[in-house]
């Protein structure tokens, strides 16, 4: 170990406040009233005529299925972003998501909130869940959505390098509270939904008010038929004209590690 001059602790130190500024200044991209003005395609603002429908948490084998199911009789799809370590638990849900024609995003691998800096893991589990999601259907994932819609400077470069374009959403039904309800979710959708735009939705309750998700699955027709009688269609965001990222290198997308 060398020796560190106290000079060099001191400019470590004054540096200090200075890194972790830069870490969480994205962040502040989560106020939904600044970012579709600010960053429309941070925002999943995509062509007016439609609206892109997006779910987060799953997959989980007790809701997500019934959300699917509610989809087929809707005729509708929509964009399910999962959490890496469920993915690999339920391996069959993951691909019965795509069999049925809706489209996989990124969580992160897990669901955390990132407020220390974190570039090499974030970075990892990026890439890893980006893995698990090809390896178990065939298709590589093009959209990321950090957990809890905070955005680091470490997890944008995360989705970067492993190509995926990152989109937060522009409205959306607070669905995760205990007590919401179909009612609530649809008018909180309602209020902000404009055509163009991404909502949020949660097919599972892991991270949020236990049973939660009944009040998004009861408001799910109602929010497709409000959205449809407006003369929107609704979709993944794989149809909403919001490009995604060019194609990272095959580095991105690291081998798996023994024992990782």
């Amino acid at each position: 170990m060398f020796p560190v001059s106290g000079r060099s602790w001191r400019t470590a130190a004054a540096l200090l406040p200075a890194a972790a500024a830069a870490h969480i200044v994205p962040a502040a991209t989560w106020l939904p009233g600044l970012r579709p003005l600010l960053f429309p395609g941070l925002a999943g603002t995509g062509h007016v005529r439609h609206i892109a429908l997006t779910f987060d948490d799953g997959p989980d084998p007790e809701s997500t299925p019934r959300f699917l199911d509610v989809l087929d009789r809707l005729g509708a799809r929509a964009t399910f972003f999962v959490v890496g370590e469920h993915a690999v638990r339920h391996p069959g849900l993951v691909r019965e998501t795509v069999r049925r024609g809706h489209e996989l995003g990124v969580h992160g691998w897990r669901h955390d909130r990132p407020w220390r800096p974190a570039f090499a893991r974030d970075a990892e589990e990026v890439a890893r869940t980006v893995r698990v999601v090809h390896d178990l259907t065939g298709r590589r994932p093009r959209w990321y959505r950090p957990p809890y819609g905070i955005l680091t400077t470490s997890r944008w470069l995360a989705a970067r390098r492993a190509g995926l374009r990152t989109v937060l959403w522009s409205a959306w039904g607070r669905d995760w509270t205990a007590d919401a309800t179909p009612g609530s979710v649809r008018a909180r959708v309602a209020a902000d939904l404009r055509g163009g735009g991404t909502v949020l939705l949660h097919d599972a309750d892991r991270y949020s008010a236990p049973g939660c998700w009944h009040a998004a699955l009861g408001a799910l027709p109602a929010i497709v038929e409000d959205c449809r009688e407006a003369g929107l269609t609704v979709g993944p965001l794989h149809d909403h004209g919001t490009a995604p990222a060019p194609p990272a290198p095959r580095t991105a997308v690291p081998e798996p590690v023994a024992g990782g």
